[in-house]
C-alpha cells in the first residue's frame, strides 16, 4: 500500500487553533446577533428543550422515581449540544447568507442519518446513562438507610443530612469528572460532523485536541455554559428558551475559530 492510498483512506484531522477569551467574547456576540436574527426559529429550540425538562421532572414524580430528580436536572444539559444541532446549522446558513426556512433545520438530523452524527449522539446518551448508574450507586452506599416517599422528604435528607451532604459531595465530584470528560469530546466535535464529512472518532480526537492546546480559554467557556444553564434551570426550566440558542449559536462561532476551515 502505496502512502498516498493511505493518506486517502485515513485522512488527516483538521489543524486546531490556539483561541483566547477574545475569541470567546466574539463568538458570543456573533451567537447573540444570529439569535436576534431569527428569533423565533432559535427560541423554539430553546421551548422545546425546556419543555422537554419540564416534562421529565413531572413524569418522575408521576412514577415516584423521587431519586431521580437530581441526576435528571443536573444531568440535563449534557444532552444540549446534540440537542443544539439545528442552531449549528441555522448559523452555518446565516453565515453563508443562504436562505432557509423551518423545514431545513428541523429535518437537519435527519439529514444526518447517513453519516456520523448518530454515533455522537450515541456517546452522548451513553455518558448520560453511566451519570445516572454511578448516581444510583452512591445514593444506595451512601443513603442505604433512608426512604424517600416524597420530594420533601428527599430534599429533607440530602440538604439537612450529614449523610445527604456526602452524597452531594460524591455525586457532584463525580459528575464533573463525567462533564469534563463529554465536553472535552464534543466541544466542536458535534459543529465539524455537521460541517464536513468526517468520521466521528475523528471529530472526537479533534474536540480534545482543542481543549489540549486551550486548557484555559476551555475552561471558561465550559464554565460559562455551566453557570449559564444551572440559572437557566431556575425559573422551572424556562430560562433555556433564551440562554440554550445563544449558546449553541456560540458554540458554531467559536468553533469556526478553534478549527481551520478546509479552505484555508
Amino acid at each position: 500500500m502505496t502512502s498516498e492510498t493511505a493518506s486517502s483512506e485515513h485522512p488527516a484531522l483538521p489543524t486546531v487553533n490556539k483561541v483566547t477569551t477574545e475569541d470567546i467574547t466574539a463568538s458570543l456576540k456573533a451567537g447573540f446577533s444570529d439569535f436576534l436574527a431569527r428569533p423565533f426559529m432559535s427560541g423554539f429550540f430553546g421551548l422545546f428543550y425546556a419543555v422537554f425538562g419540564i416534562l421529565l421532572v413531572w413524569t418522575l414524580v408521576w412514577l415516584g422515581k423521587i431519586w431521580m430528580i437530581i441526576p435528571a436536572v443536573i444531568g440535563f444539559p449534557l444532552v444540549a449540544p446534540f440537542a443544539a444541532a439545528g442552531l449549528y446549522e441555522m448559523s452555518r446558513r446565516l453565515q453563508r447568507n443562504e436562505s432557509f426556512g423551518w423545514s431545513e433545520i428541523l429535518t437537519v438530523m435527519a439529514n444526518q442519518r447517513k453519516r456520523e452524527m448518530g454515533w455522537m449522539a450515541f456517546v452522548t446518551l451513553f455518558v448520560f446513562w453511566v451519570w445516572f448508574y454511578q448516581f444510583r450507586t452512591v445514593l444506595v452506599i451512601v443513603l442505604q438507610d433512608s426512604s424517600f416517599s416524597d420530594l420533601e422528604g428527599f430534599f429533607q435528607t440530602v440538604l439537612f443530612t450529614s449523610e445527604g451532604w456526602l452524597f452531594l459531595a460524591i455525586g457532584t465530584c463525580v459528575g464533573a469528572l463525567l462533564s469534563a470528560v463529554l465536553f472535552t469530546v464534543t466541544v466542536v466535535a458535534m459543529p465539524l460532523l455537521l460541517d464536513r464529512e468526517i468520521d466521528f472518532v475523528s471529530a472526537m480526537l479533534t474536540s480534545v485536541r482543542v481543549v489540549r492546546e486551550n486548557p484555559v480559554v476551555m475552561l471558561a467557556w465550559a464554565a460559562i455554559i455551566s453557570v449559564t444553564m444551572i440559572l437557566s434551570l431556575v425559573p422551572a426550566f424556562l430560562g433555556l428558551i433564551f440562554t440554550l440558542p445563544i449558546l449553541g449559536h456560540t458554540t458554531w462561532h467559536l468553533y469556526q475559530r478553534a478549527v481551520t476551515s478546509p479552505e484555508s
